[in-house]
């Protein structure tokens, strides 16, 4: 008996509707995805089991490196522009529209008022050097801090506060931007740390 032959199929596959998916999943991710504001130094966060989740919105971030040096953050443009303004009549310091515009790019800085001028004289390479990243003075002589967040809750009433801190930053350090903040009534903050792995044991 002779034997039947089976005929064979085109194993070509139509990749037109994996590519539309494909597609599709790629503009969705970057449509809702929030990009992380970049940074003037590395802070390593110490770990906690706190899931909390900070808003997005009306953020107003200070950043404690380890060597015990504050930035400070907005993140919203025109409040950023706003705030530099206030702050440089607070200081007599007068800045152009050029200078205002400059400052309204920068998510956080660090930088006393009396040199803001010179940092943003600076290209944007050498802004973000360590060597430009100097710390906003917050010590009980010369707390130039605290005159930032009273501002910026002018600027913005609705603004809540977050507290980044390096894990390796001194006890002393934190201790006294959280009586800066006691001082000008600002009693409500958060802390970002880094989600720790709970133990089911």
């Amino acid at each position: 008996m002779p034997k039947v032959k089976v005929p064979r199929k085109s194993t070509v596959v139509d990749m037109t509707a994996m590519c539309d998916v494909a597609f599709l999943l790629l503009t969705f991710f970057m449509l809702t995805s929030n990009f992380v504001a970049k940074e003037p130094i590395v802070v390593a966060v110490p770990s906690s089991i706190s899931e909390i989740k900070i808003p997005e919105r009306d953020i107003a971030t200070v950043l404690i490196d380890k060597d015990g040096k504050v930035f400070f953050g907005l993140d919203t443009q025109q409040d950023r522009k706003e705030l530099l303004d206030y702050v440089g009549q607070a200081y007599s310091v007068s800045f152009s529209e050029k200078e205002l515009t400059e400052f309204s790019k920068i998510s956080m800085f660090g930088v006393p008022i009396g040199k803001m001028k010179a940092f943003l004289a600076l290209p944007t390479e050498a802004r973000d050097s360590k060597e430009a990243a100097l710390g906003i003075p917050a010590d009980s002589l010369n707390n130039e801090f605290s005159t930032w967040m009273k501002t910026a809750r002018k600027v913005n009433r609705n603004l809540r506060l977050a507290i980044k801190a390096d894990s390796q930053t001194p006890y002393k350090v934190v201790k006294s931007v959280m009586t800066t903040l006691q001082d000008i009534n600002e009693n409500r903050y958060n802390l970002i740390t880094s989600l720790e792995q709970v133990s089911t044991k």
